[in-house]
């Protein structure tokens, strides 16, 4: 009895019977559906409630300009660039130096060969000084009438000559300028002046000394007096 006065009274006041949610699953989608029974028609309604699709961001905002990209691939290109050319920079300074570091080497190698003998050289200019000296010393007419002092004489000869076959051998050669040559700071060394009013100042007037010279280095230079200028 009060059932039926409750359906009479939804009824007249057209109010929903019932409301609630069902949820309807489907193979290729799950919603939930709102059936509701009003008391017009005694039918149940469904009404389907969907989440909104998501907007899928358009292609303008994700891809990138085509003008920013090539502005950094050149800007890319440029750094690349300057980078080979400072590692090849690099590289031909460091060939440059290695080569440098090679022609010192060789030529100090070259002049220890030529030159690692000058100090044995300058000890036996002494040699060659003391058997010049004997030589002159020997009287010339005493040569002829002792055959014994002339056999000591060729024989000093011979030694002196031999030695100075030697020195040649090995790049050693006078010095011995002649009266008149001008007078070389490098290979001379000026003793005394010779006051003079017919010859040229500043030329050698008397060589005291033979001087000695390796290869193109003096060693020994000549002793000698020059002409007063």
């Amino acid at each position: 009895m009060a059932a039926t006065m409750s359906m009479c009274v939804r009824q007249v006041m057209k109010i929903p019977y019932f409301s609630q949610s069902v949820l309807i699953r489907s193979p290729s989608r799950c919603c939930r559906v709102r059936m509701t029974t009003t008391a017009t028609d005694g039918k149940p309604s469904t009404t389907s409630e969907q989440k909104p699709a998501e907007e899928k961001p358009s292609e303008s905002t994700t891809a990138e300009d085509p003008s920013a990209v090539e502005k950094q691939l050149m800007e890319d290109k440029a750094k690349l660039e300057a980078q080979v050319s400072d590692f090849k920079d690099k590289y031909m300074r460091s060939l440059a130096e290695t080569e440098n570091v090679r022609q010192r080497m060789k030529k100090q190698v070259d002049d220890a060969k030529i030159f690692g003998i000058q100090a044995f050289c300058k000890d036996m200019l002494e040699v060659a000084d003391i058997l010049s000296k004997a030589n002159e010393s020997v009287p010339q007419q005493e040569i002829s009438s002792n055959p014994h002092l002339k056999n000591l004489f060729d024989g000093l000869t011979m030694t002196e000559s031999q030695l100075q076959k030697v020195f040649v051998r090995h790049g050693l050669h006078k010095i011995a300028p002649s009266e008149g040559e001008k007078f070389d700071p490098f290979l001379h060394e000026a003793l005394f002046e010779v006051p003079t009013s017919d010859k040229e100042g500043g030329t050698v007037a008397v060589v005291q000394k033979i001087g000695y010279k390796l290869q193109e280095r003096t060693i020994r230079p000549a002793l000698v007096g020059v002409f007063k200028s």
